[in-house]
């Protein structure tokens, strides 16, 4: 299997060059040049995550790695994670929450991301040489891209958070790291200034030493895809017994969604993946009206999910809506910042076969958090609630409903004690946060500044 971008300049590449590459030279984002099978009565089997994986991953990754090299890769991957199974499934009447939180930062991304730092390491073992992590967070990826690279010599990792709009759990996650190949930038600015600055480093790499990598650990990254795509293969192999799966998953980047939506193109019988999003809802204007444009951001109770631009949404429009026209994305993207993005009729419509969404405000996700609690005794997190909320209103008898729970809910105590609900459980990964002295570096949004400061690190 060989990789090119969505925009067509960039073709021809191995999973190793689209691994260390990150986003394509024209701004595209990388894709497989065809989606493989899965042999799902093989999947049925299973017994464990880590063997879901190792019929998945080796799908993509066999252009540079044998397929010893991937499994060996895949069984040392995924560490510290209080649940047996990686990922825990409970039941809320006809609903199942995927539980993705049970890693060691107590988010999805654990998965994605332990899965890219342990082939970026692999790749820099084989060639000699380093690397330095660049990425921008709005909540939970910089404390697993952080965690998942920091055991690794030959990389030097460098996250950007905005200053506010983060649970103070979030951060000190990022900022109380004692490693000297770890360090947490705070810019004066929003998600989107973070993400503009990584962008620009991207394109610029004035700051690299010669041979250095320059690493995308965001979900541009398609290894970060390859991670998720694995539990979603995974809940079928719990819940193959339910003849229609729908997914609700909470997104704000549309990694997540994009994963699910690969999996379906892999053979995973899907009939709905419905797209929640909370008031920055620039996904959900797009899929129930027509318009993909760009709005200020607001700050919300679930802020991994307040950008104003979903990166992986040109994934999707290349390939379910355009029919892998390079043409025809590269004309989309390329002018999206000045005009949005609209369909035509026709094109837009074949969203109805598979995709429906849903945006809802803080004071929806509060007493959807509030409601399940008590009806259920269980505690959603402020994302996991946003994806709640449609799939409650939908779900029945014969179309079962499996909610993405990202992160766990003692990451945003503050929503709770609002709520005079008691965090009675406190995982692993978060004890002590508040008992470590915090290492934030402050900037403004000024490239400069930042890749000075870079410079006198590397």
């Amino acid at each position: 299997m060989l990789f090119h971008s969505t925009r067509g300049g960039d073709k021809d590449k191995d999973f190793a060059s689209i691994l260390m590459q990150g986003l394509a030279d024209d701004g595209g984002l990388f894709m497989p040049d065809h989606w493989p099978q899965v042999d799902l009565e093989k999947i049925k089997g299973l017994q464990s995550f880590v063997e879901v994986a190792k019929e998945i991953v080796p799908l993509f990754t066999a252009s540079s790695f044998t397929q010893e090299e991937t499994i060996k890769i895949v069984e040392n991957t995924w560490h510290d994670f209080e649940h047996q199974d990686l990922v825990g499934i409970q039941t809320i009447e006809n609903i199942s929450v995927l539980e993705l939180f049970h890693g060691p930062t107590a988010a999805f991304k654990d998965f994605g991301l332990q899965l890219a730092a342990a082939f970026f390491n692999e790749v820099l073992e084989k060639e000699d040489k380093t690397a330095l992590v660049l990425g921008a967070t709005s909540g939970d990826t910089g404390s697993a891209a952080i965690d998942a690279c920091r055991s690794y010599a030959r990389i030097k990792s460098f996250i950007m958070l905005p200053n506010g709009n983060m649970s103070e759990v979030q951060r000190r996650q990022m900022s109380t790291i004692e490693a000297d190949n770890v360090f947490a930038l705070r810019i004066n600015g929003t998600f989107d200034d973070c993400q503009d600055l990584v962008k620009q480093a991207f394109i610029q790499r004035d700051f690299l030493k010669p041979d250095q990598y320059l690493l995308a650990v965001n979900s541009i990254n398609w290894t970060r895809i390859v991670g998720q795509i694995c539990y979603y293969f995974f809940a079928y192999n719990r819940l193959a017994n339910h003849e229609n799966l729908n997914f609700s998953i909470p997104t704000g980047n549309f990694g997540n969604v994009f994963a699910c939506y690969s999996a379906f193109k892999m053979g995973l019988p899907i009939k709905t993946i419905s797209v929640a999003v909370n008031d920055n809802d620039i996904l959900h204007r797009f899929f129930a009206s027509n318009d993909y444009s760009k709005k200020q951001v607001h700050e919300t109770i679930s802020p991994s999910m307040d950008i104003s631009v979903a990166s992986n949404f040109e994934r999707l429009v290349y390939d379910f809506f355009l029919d892998r026209s390079t043409a025809k994305c590269a004309e989309l993207f390329n002018n999206f910042p000045n005009q949005g993005i609209e369909l035509d009729e026709a094109t837009w419509n074949k969203k109805n076969a598979l995709f429906s969404s849903s945006s809802v405000d803080d004071a929806a996700t509060q007493a959807i958090i509030q409601s399940v609690n008590n009806e259920h005794h269980y505690l959603l997190d402020p994302h996991t609630a946003v994806a709640m909320q449609e799939a409650i209103e939908v779900s029945s008898s014969t179309d079962h409903y499996v909610v993405l729970a990202t992160a766990h809910p003692a990451k945003f105590p503050d929503i709770y004690k609002k709520l005079a609900i008691d965090l009675s459980e406190t995982p692993k990964a978060l004890k002590g946060l508040y008992d470590k002295t915090e290492y934030l570096h402050l900037f403004d949004a000024n490239y400069d500044q930042i890749t000075s400061f870079i410079n006198s690190r590397n």
